[in-house]
């Protein structure tokens, strides 16, 4: 029988191990907030959480619960605009990069 990885445990490894591609992972969570996509992108950035700073880091730096961080990043979470930001800071600073918003035309 072959051997399986979990998915989260692959994922969480490579983030660590490669910055480039932690950063890939917050850009696609931003991109899917701004798109209408918030369920993929909140379950995105709990992985990306729990790959870099973890619930605890996270919830010291925004000065909320971890539980409470826990559900917003659900995919049935409902993050208010000031948690989200929030959130999004603390792994913007963690993982050294800046946001940048770039519009393109819909086709």
């Amino acid at each position: 029988m072959a051997l399986t990885r979990s998915f989260k445990n692959t994922l969480a490894e490579r983030a660590q191990r490669d910055p480039a591609f932690a950063q890939a992972l917050l850009d696609e969570a931003a991109t899917l907030f701004l798109n209408g996509e918030p369920e993929t992108a909140r379950v995105i950035l709990r992985d990306l959480v729990n790959a870099t700073i973890g619930f605890e880091g996270l919830a010291k730096e925004t000065a909320k619960p971890s539980k409470s961080l826990h559900r917003m990043l659900s995919v049935s979470g409902n993050p208010s605009m000031d948690n989200l930001a929030a959130i999004f800071a603390v792994i913007r600073t963690s993982l050294g990069v800046d946001i940048q918003v770039h519009a393109v035309r819909a086709a």
